[in-house]
């Protein structure tokens, strides 16, 4: 017979009541059953574990079990609250990768909002571009991503949240903003142009023709508005990434052909998500109708 929890936490107890009738309301079980599975112990081991029958003081091997006993019952108690916490979604960790435009405008919202419901669950997110938050999930480093693009390769599952114009972003100051007429793709010419990253995923063959002569490429998205800020060029952004409250920037929608860019919930195929990071994901595609144009 082997040593059984029920049997350690009986006689653990039972050691720190000193008697049977108080081990058995703490344990809410009879005396004569806790003394049964003290018995059934010291028959396994081969020795008694108390000095008499009244369990008021231990053998030599009675302390030793009761310092090793208490050990393992207080990790078998942690594991099983661990345990217990992760399946119901209290505990355990969120890895998310999201674009930039995405971190700042809507996970802190969605942040707080599962904060209030699960406060001991770890958040662990990364802003990085496209192209890396594809990588990092294929790579098993996150669990979620958010992410800009319409083609996914098989190992990645897509649900669309949202989408968001493209337009031209540049500082209130530069001439653009004071046109007299609409906003054209053709008009990218006429100024210096910064190129970014987003650009790719943009099928206009004048933006592309001007991102390739352009001079000048900035791929993180704080850097690219520092230089538009500095009016040293104006790009093209999506709307969501300009901040309506700084007033040193502006949006200008492009007349012609106007294009959105999709924003994707990404996970690997196949793959089951942790309870907290399910929850975490139907909370996002629960709130994404607040941004963008769907």
């Amino acid at each position: 017979m082997a040593l059984k929890t029920d049997m350690l936490r009986s006689f653990v107890t039972v050691a720190r009541c000193g008697n049977l009738s108080d081990a058995a309301k703490a344990l809410g079980r009879t005396p004569s059953a806790i003394s049964m599975m003290l018995k059934q112990m010291e028959e396994h081991l081969g020795s008694p574990l108390f000095e008499t029958d009244r369990k008021n003081k231990l053998t030599a091997l009675g302390m030793f079990a009761l310092e090793e006993a208490s050990r393992e019952l207080e990790h078998f108690d942690r594991a099983t609250k661990a345990i217990e916490s992760y399946a119901k979604a209290k505990a355990g960790t969120i890895r998310i990768a999201v674009v930039p435009s995405i971190a700042e405008n809507m996970m802190p919202q969605i942040i707080r909002l599962f904060a209030e419901m699960h406060p001991d669950v770890h958040i662990d997110i990364q802003d990085m571009d496209s192209d890396s938050v594809l990588r990092e999930l294929e790579r098993e480093s996150v669990d979620l991503g958010i992410a800009t693009g319409s083609k996914f390769s098989s190992r990645v599952e897509s649900h669309e949240l949202f989408s968001d114009d493209f337009g031209i972003v540049c500082h209130t100051s530069h001439e653009i903003a004071n046109l007299d007429r609409p906003v054209k793709w053709t008009d990218l010419q006429i100024w210096p142009f910064i190129a970014n990253g987003l650009c790719a995923h943009i099928p206009n063959e004048h933006l592309q023709e001007r991102v390739q002569s352009s001079r000048l490429m900035v791929r993180n998205t704080t850097s690219l508005l520092a230089m538009v800020r500095a009016n040293i060029g104006l790009t093209v952004l999506p709307r969501l990434v300009v901040d309506p409250l700084v007033n040193d920037l502006l949006f200008i929608p492009i007349s012609e052909q106007q294009l959105k860019r999709q924003i994707d919930l990404l996970q690997r195929s196949n793959s089951r998500l942790p309870p907290a990071t399910q929850i975490f994901r139907e909370i996002v595609l629960a709130h994404a109708s607040e941004y963008g144009a769907n």
